[in-house]
């Protein structure tokens, strides 16, 4: 592998890495922060899920446009963003300022993801010697910073207090903004196309008045404010749809959602945020407040998780080659299903690693899940839109994990539950069977996408 080959990994990967670091601090500093800001229910709610509204938003409008305008560009450039939201985060008075970070920090991580993988698509194309290899290690990144973000949290939580983490966060997105632009070649479409402004805008309002209701429903599903949100946004997207039909240069294409290839990377995308990311995100709140966990010792158990996801990941590039895609992501998210099988039945007696089973094998399959998404949300594109690809994806995950935890947060924490850890734990088991529903049902999805004739990507 060339010089510049290998330094386009390593810094695509560490973008990637940064971007879920950000993404899961709260999930260690939600406490401090709450007490701090005398943030409320639905405050701690809005800040568990605002990066994941930024994320949404920008995701696909970042690829999009990182083709056409620039890859290596469009990251400096979501560095810089995610820094300064960073600060924001850092200095946040009242809950309202914090949630206004976190969503520009969404924003920023969006571009950092979407771009790295562009980059990554378009020195290592799909069919490549080269390209399995990379896609493991683009997995493991993804996966290293939801394992490493709440631990470096709670550790700098403990010696900083709360906003330590966005000062390290600051710092280490303007260093990643200086060695992408002195070290990464600029890449961009053969053919780049004028931005879709009218896309950009409709989508960006669509996903996020639907996200903004999901939240929202966290305190109360069937309040009108939600219902107007949610169906306001499918609203907007559908339009946003007809639109893009219309559309001389579309930010991507409505024919790709008929591809089999592009909609199963798809599906697996969103079954992997509705199901285990959801099932994950509220386990730490069921350690803490279920089995009395302390905030590292819930990050540590979790590990057996994200951190058996790193290895697998970077091993993944050893299975058959005549394993398609296709055929990994379903029978990957059929085992995930059975690991987050596995977290069912704790007691307010259970230790916390009762549930490291579960997690171990929802883990090790995880790992191959996120290596074969990397691969084919870019193998899946039209040539030269490596970017858009990846946005399109990882916007499937997010929009998929928003909607996986509001379900699992609105069942565990419902009314009529026994009072105390042991009415946690049981609305736990419930909500945890829906999202286990939703993985089964997104690995049979996947492998209903049989390929058209010689499709290019998931095969």
């Amino acid at each position: 592998m060339r010089q510049t080959d290998r330094a386009t990994v390593i810094v695509a990967s560490a973008a990637t890495f940064l971007a879920l670091i950000a993404f899961t601090t709260p999930l260690a500093t939600l406490p401090a922060t709450a007490s701090a800001l005398d943030s409320g229910p639905e405050g701690q709610a809005w800040i568990l899920s605002s990066m994941s509204i930024g994320l949404g938003i920008a995701l696909l409008a970042s690829g999009a446009i990182a083709d056409d305008l620039g890859r290596r560009r469009a990251l400096v450039l979501g560095s810089v963003v995610l820094a300064a939201a960073s600060v924001v985060c850092a200095v946040a008075p009242t809950t309202v300022v914090l949630v206004a970070g976190r969503i520009a920090a969404g924003v920023g991580g969006a571009a950092l993801i979407a771009a790295g993988l562009g980059l990554i698509g378009h020195t290592f194309p799909a069919g490549s010697p080269e390209a399995r290899r990379v896609s493991g290690v683009w997995g493991a990144a993804l996966g290293a910073g939801i394992a490493v973000g709440p631990l470096l949290a709670a550790g700098a939580t403990h010696f900083g207090g709360w906003t330590a983490s966005y000062w390290a966060e600051a710092v280490l997105a303007v260093a990643l903004a200086l060695v992408a632009r002195f070290l990464l070649a600029e890449s961009r479409a053969e053919r780049p196309r004028p931005v879709d402004i009218p896309g950009v805008v409709l989508f960006a309002a669509a996903i996020g008045a639907l996200l903004t209701g999901l939240v929202e429903a966290r305190t109360g599903p069937t309040h009108p404010l939600v219902l107007v949100l949610v169906f306001g946004g499918l609203g907007l997207f559908a339009v946003w749809l007809v639109v893009e039909h219309r559309r001389p240069f579309p930010m991507i294409d409505p024919e790709l959602f008929r591809s089999p290839p592009f909609l199963a990377a798809l599906i697996g995308a969103f079954a992997t945020g509705a199901g285990i990311i959801a099932t994950t995100s509220f386990l730490l709140t069921v350690m803490a407040r279920g089995l009395g966990a302390s905030s590292v010792l819930a990050a540590v158990v979790l590990l057996a998780w994200s951190g058996t996801g790193v290895i697998t990941s970077l091993l993944a590039r050893r299975l058959p080659t005549i394993w398609s895609g296709r055929m990994q992501l379903a029978t990957g998210l059929v085992v995930v299903a059975v690991g987050q099988l596995l977290l069912l039945g704790a007691t307010p007696e259970s230790s916390p690693w009762r549930y490291l089973p579960g997690l171990l094998l929802a883990g090790a399959t995880s790992g191959v899940v996120n290596a074969a998404l990397g691969r084919e949300a870019v193998a899946s594109a039209p040539r030269g839109r490596s970017a858009m690809g990846s946005g399109a994806n990882n916007t499937a995950r997010y929009v998929g994990s928003a909607i996986g935890t509001t379900v699992v947060a609105i069942i565990a924490t419902r009314p009529g539950l026994p009072s105390g850890p042991a009415g946690l734990l049981q609305g736990f088991d419930a909500a945890n069977l829906v999202a286990t529903g939703f993985t089964a049902a997104g690995a049979l999805a996947v492998f209903a996408c049989h390929p058209r004739g010689r499709a290019r990507g998931l095969g």
